[in-house]
């Protein structure tokens, strides 16, 4: 019995021993974090290739798959049509209203022939060599024939005006297929999946050959490059930190040891919280402490949820 005694004293003094030591030599300590974001699908169709696994390395731009764009293929084509059907029906005004330009041209030729016959029965009837009815007759003919000229020119002017309207319609009608065009242009683009930035694949959450939809996620991913270490310190130590300050970043090296890095405090929270139940500070006896979020270069060490603690130089 003493010498149980003795092993929990020691094994208490060893504890205690600890606390005041290692236990102490960080002012701060949370997890690493990364920006997460879920990359969701922005076309309707079955996938028909995606490449991703988790845990590949993706660079911005990098092709990971698509969806069956046969549908929008084939509407496209049937727009181009239309556009082609519609430039066929507008009409050529100069051909169709060639008529009344013949019509005016012989009219014209009437009453140039008309109005040579008039001058010289004019001078016939000066010299009273010619009666003054016949010379009345060619004047009568002429106006005839100007108010003939007249109105063939007013119908032609009046055809020439509805022409142009109807070609005016036809022409602008596909002005609002062109513009369905690039709407089924931008859809076909979002068929072709491309990576919007670099980083590592976390999670997959479809196959090859499944029906996705507008929204539907298809992979989670993370840029690994730099880790965030959201550490909490106590009201004690806040007066010791701002932002941009280079501090220690620690965490087990798993072998006995700690792995120290160099990070920049990046944030810091302006409202204290209650400590969270996993995180221990440096004076455990602290209700309230602050968060604090601590940018690290990753080496490809450090892991999402890993343990880690910060320490001012």
């Amino acid at each position: 019995m003493k010498n149980f005694f003795l092993l929990i004293l020691g094994t208490g003094l060893l504890f205690i021993s600890s606390c005041t030591g290692n236990g102490h030599s960080f002012d701060g300590s949370g997890a690493f974090e990364a920006d997460e974001i879920i990359i969701s699908s922005e076309a309707n169709g079955v996938l028909k290739e995606f490449t991703l696994e988790e845990g590949d390395s993706l660079s911005a731009g990098e092709y990971i798959g698509y969806v069956d764009s046969t549908q929008l293929s084939l509407r496209k084509k049937q727009l181009l049509a239309q556009i082609q059907a519609t430039g066929s029906r507008i009409p050529d005004i100069g051909t169709q209203t060639a008529y009344y330009a013949r019509q005016v041209a012989v009219y014209k030729s009437r009453l140039s022939t008309l109005e040579r016959e008039e001058k010289r029965l004019s001078n016939l009837v000066a010299g009273e060599a010619a009666p003054q009815k016949q010379l009345d007759d060619i004047v009568s003919q002429i106006d005839e024939v100007k108010k003939q000229i007249d109105l063939v020119q007013q119908q032609q002017a009046a055809q020439v005006s509805a022409l142009g309207t109807q070609a005016r319609g036809l022409q602008t009608d596909p002005l609002a297929l062109y513009a369905q065009i690039e709407q089924v242009e931008d859809q076909l683009l979002k068929c072709r999946l491309m990576s919007p930035g670099k980083g590592t694949v976390l999670v997959t959450y479809v196959e090859p050959n499944e029906l996705v939809s507008v929204g539907k996620p298809l992979y989670k991913v993370a840029d690994l490059s730099t880790m965030t270490l959201k550490a909490y310190v106590d009201g004690n130590t806040l007066p010791l930190i701002k932002l941009g300050q280079k501090v220690k970043v620690r965490t087990d090296d798993g072998k006995g040891g700690m792995k120290e890095s160099t990070g920049t405090i990046t944030w810091i929270n302006s409202k204290a919280e209650f400590t969270p139940k996993t995180i221990q500070t440096k004076d455990e006896r602290a209700d309230l402490v602050y968060a604090i979020k601590v940018s690290v270069v990753n080496d490809g060490y450090y892991k999402i949820g890993m343990y880690g603690e910060m320490r001012i130089e």
